[in-house]
């Protein structure tokens, strides 16, 4: 690891002009490129202490051996440096987005002689002009088959255009009339480009001129009694209007626009793009990166308006680019943009109207592209393997944590605090033995109190179950022999319940280590019957010491406890005063991420539940052994609670399930909660009674 004062440019040396710098290794390798509006600011902030430095960032100055830079004339100049500087070097630490797959565009031939249209992938190339990206192929062919009876451009390869135009036939498609034949001399090169160009315009949005022809034609051939012709124009117009519906209508139709939605965490970034072409969503596409700098939004944004624009020239970036951050330096990106377009950019957030509501679209499909990632790269078998391993060298675990429990606290200023255990067993979630707790032992907001009394309360439920299970025996001389916690005491005193299970109870046939699953007598699995490996509770230094003390004064020494920090992602240990930091493309970190993650999902959900059913309370929630289904089927029988409170005991036993006991006992409670009297209008003399709904 190299010592960023070993290579620190000497004072004044580095100019305070705008340019472009790059960092490379003791191998003269390119590993990072930057660009500033002031070359001896930016590079000066590299060469601070070491402590404050972003992780990322640290990581990159103690790889690097040396540092140089360039000097151009304006910010524009920078920034269009930068980017041929990535694309050549393909720096290590710099952000570089990739499709998450393949895109398919329609294409059409413009540098033949006579140009084709065809699906098209990869590289772009010079000279074709292209539309989409689409989402599949098949949706391209669709839309061209339309499109040919009206444009009947050539689509076949080579080889097929030369063997027609040699035995002077042409394909099925120029008998049928979706191709104008220009292999065997129907209509001349001149004509055929027309057709190629009238396809392109009406593909970019500019729609509305043929089909107004179209039917001036149609109503032009009727009126002369050329019905047949009429049919035929009639027929192009409602292919042409077919083609147009397979993209739908979102914005005013002179609108030509991208837009542009991030979904981030820690690590990795999803980016999605809408092209907006005439009003309408013409394509579709998506990337991914590891965000191997210390980037933001704004920065994500900047790169991608690069990569995205940074091959492109005339009408391929369009007026307008919608984002969800501007970028630093927004006016040297607009006058990039600009450029390459050849005249005004307008590169903005949208704040209001469609525009801000096609923009909350975008960014849900970002959202559902990141976890489509990480599921996918979560359900693959070696990686998952590899986490595990790698998590086991990191704490120093003698095997692999196949079983791991991750606990987080949640509450909203100090009210209906709450904690979630979630279960990640091999690499994966399982759901069914995901549970609940409330806080019971105090009041207020204490996260290392509650994650004290939560661990205590699962692990002891824990012994208590292996304990009516045979597997913790007293021995004559009253120490306990087996089981984790073979040298602790018995757990004494009352053992709290343990809390509903969260979705269907699970039925498998054996627990993480093979064994037979212990189950209660109704055939149910208990529900702490087994212990992880790896406890992993959402927080530091405070909440991995008071899990550890939790589990001493029980007398459990061998499960494992980490803590997983948000602010660095650093992983605690019990009494270590430094923290264990993975790297930042460790499958480990990433599955340590997750489970912290879907910890906080589960708490937070279930703590919104809680407060919501808090605000919607009924009197009969007071009715003991009165549940919601009986509680529905009253509300149903009277309508509303009011009605309720004025009928008798055996009106109330009428309705189905409702015995005479609950009967009297709802009767009490609607007594004891009788409102108040009703007010009255002192203008009309009216009284006013309320109605106390039919809420339950």
């Amino acid at each position: 690891m190299a010592d960023p004062s070993s290579y620190r440019p000497k004072p004044g040396q580095i100019p305070d002009s705008p340019g472009v710098y790059k960092f490379r290794d003791e191998h003269r390798r390119v590993i990072y490129v930057g660009k500033a509006k002031n070359l001896r600011q930016r590079v000066a902030n590299y060469f601070q202490d070491l402590a404050g430095l972003h992780p990322r960032t640290r990581t990159m100055v103690t790889t690097a051996a040396s540092v140089e830079w360039t000097v151009v004339s304006t910010e524009v100049e920078a920034l269009q440096l930068e980017y041929s500087w990535i694309k050549e070097f393909d720096p290590r630490f710099n952000v570089k987005y990739r499709d998450d797959k393949s895109y398919p565009y329609l294409a059409v031939t413009l540098n033949e002689e006579f140009p084709r249209v065809q699906v098209m992938r990869g590289a772009k190339k010079k000279g074709v002009r292209y539309f989409g990206p689409y989402g599949h192929a098949w949706a391209i062919r669709e839309t061209v088959d339309l499109m040919l009876r009206v444009f009947p451009v050539r689509t076949c390869s080579a080889g097929v255009f030369k063997n027609a135009a040699r035995t002077g036939r042409p394909c099925l498609l120029g008998y049928i009339g979706k191709c104008s034949a220009p292999c065997v001399g129907r209509v001349t090169p001149e004509e055929h480009r027309d057709l190629a160009e009238d396809f392109c315009d009406f593909m970019a949005g500019r729609t509305g001129t043929y089909i107004r022809r179209l039917e001036k034609d149609m109503m032009q051939a009727a009126e002369e009694m050329e019905y047949e012709r009429a049919a035929r124009l009639r027929d192009d117009v409602g292919a042409l209007k077919r083609a147009m519906e397979k993209s739908a209508v979102v914005l005013a139709d002179a609108t030509d626009a991208d837009l542009i939605a991030v979904a981030e965490d820690e690590l990795e970034a999803a980016l999605q793009i809408f092209h907006v072409r005439g009003g309408r969503v013409r394509g579709q596409r998506g990337w991914v990166t590891d965000k191997v700098e210390a980037v933001d939004t704004a920065g994500l944004v900047e790169h991608a308006l690069q990569q995205l624009y940074g091959e492109e020239r005339g009408d391929a970036v369009p007026k307008e680019v919608l984002v969800p951050a501007l970028p630093e330096d927004t006016e040297a990106v607009s006058q990039w943009l600009a450029e390459r377009r050849g005249s005004q950019v307008s590169l903005r957030i949208p704040q209001r109207g469609d525009k801000k509501d096609l923009m909350a679209t975008v960014q849900r499909n970002a959202q559902q592209a990141l976890g489509l990632h990480k599921t996918k790269r979560a359900s693959d078998l070696t990686t998952r393997s590899r986490a595990l391993e790698e998590i086991a060298e990191a704490l120093g675990l003698d095997t692999a944590p196949l079983r791991i429990e991750c606990y987080d606290i949640s509450h909203l200023q100090g009210d209906d605090v709450v904690a979630s255990m979630v279960v990640f067993e091999d690499g994966l979630a399982r759901k069914s033995e995901y549970r609940r707790f409330q806080i019971k032992g105090f009041e207020g907001q204490d996260d290392v109190r509650s994650m004290h009394e939560v661990i205590g309360r699962r692990f002891k439920r824990y012994l208590q179950e292996k304990e009516r299970t045979g597997e913790w025996e007293e021995q004559p001389t009253g120490t306990p022999a087996g089981g984790p916690a073979a040298a602790g005491p018995a757990p004494t005193g009352p053992v709290p319940a343990p809390v509903p299970a969260v979705g269907p109870a699970a039925d498998p046939v054996s627990g993480p280590t093979g064994d037979a699953e212990p189950r209660e007598d109704d055939g149910r699995p208990k529900r702490f019957a087994y212990p992880p490996q790896l406890v992993v509770v959402d927080g530091g230094q405070p909440q991995v010491a008071a899990a550890k003390r939790a589990l001493d004064e029980l007398g459990i020494d061998d499960i494992a406890v980490c803590g997983l920090a948000k602010r660095l992602e650093e992983v605690w240990l019990p009494d270590d005063d430094d923290p264990v930091v993975l790297p930042r493309s460790s499958e480990g970190l990433y599955l340590l991420q997750r489970v912290r993650d879907e910890a906080h999902r589960f708490a937070i959900t279930y703590q919104r539940a809680k407060r919501a059913k808090r605000i919607r309370t009924s009197p009969l929630d007071d009715v003991s052994g009165l549940g919601e289904t009986r509680k529905q089927a009253l509300i149903k029988h009277f309508g509303s609670v009011k009605k309720l409170r004025q009928a008798t005991i055996d009106e109330i036993c009428e309705v189905p399930g409702i015995g005479r006991r609950t009967a009297e006992s709802v009767a009490a409670a609607l007594a004891s909660t009788a409102p108040a009297a009703p007010a009255v209008n002192t203008a009309t003399g009216e009284i006013i009674e309320e109605d106390d709904g039919g809420s339950s």
